[in-house]
């Protein structure tokens, strides 16, 4: 089982993260998190990125979920490879052969969690852009990515505020909450 917590920077996804990642193992899952990659970058980020920095966090992602789902039977990711996507589109526009790769790769996901903009999440972290405009560009650009390459393809909850883990393992199909 494989869910992903997505949407723009400052919402709340790595404290939802958490909060899943505990929920599951009071139920008897060896869980593994995947971090957000961009934190850990050599690349610049936000709107200073590169097309270089961007493959960087979008194939390293996916290299983490590999190895994650190696060592637990309930992965937990702090982002998916559609919002590091929406990144890279932003400032580089779609393309075909990373639309495919996208598109594949979403059905590997139990469930996306989609969170909304969150106004007091956005804070000064020295890390993420505090620009409301940025944060917005990229929300409707996860948006319209789920529209396009993950709609058909895995479940897709999109949580309101604010977060209720509990929402989240209801959205689980049957068999996943087994452990």
């Amino acid at each position: 089982m494989k869910i992903a917590i997505i949407g723009s920077h400052g919402c709340g996804k790595t404290a939802l993260a958490f909060s899943l990642c505990t929920e599951l193992q009071k139920r008897g899952r060896r869980v593994e998190l995947v971090v957000e990659m961009a934190r850990r970058s050599p690349f610049p980020i936000n709107e200073a990125t590169s097309e270089a920095g961007q493959l960087w966090i979008l194939h390293r992602h996916i290299v983490a979920e590999l190895e994650a789902s190696v060592r637990a039977d309930a992965v937990v990711c702090d982002r998916s490879v559609l919002d590091n996507y929406a990144y890279y589109c932003h400032k580089f526009g779609r393309r075909l052969h990373l639309d495919a790769l996208i598109k594949e790769w979403i059905g590997t996901y139990t469930l996306l969690v989609k969170v909304p903009l969150v106004d007091e999440w956005l804070i000064p972290d020295g890390v993420r852009s505090t620009d409301r405009a940025f944060q917005r560009a990229i929300d409707l650009l996860v948006e319209d990515l789920i529209v396009d390459l993950a709609e058909g393809r895995t479940r897709i909850l999109r949580l309101e505020y604010p977060f209720d883990v509990r929402h989240i393992l209801a959205a689980l199909p049957l068999d996943a909450h087994a452990g």
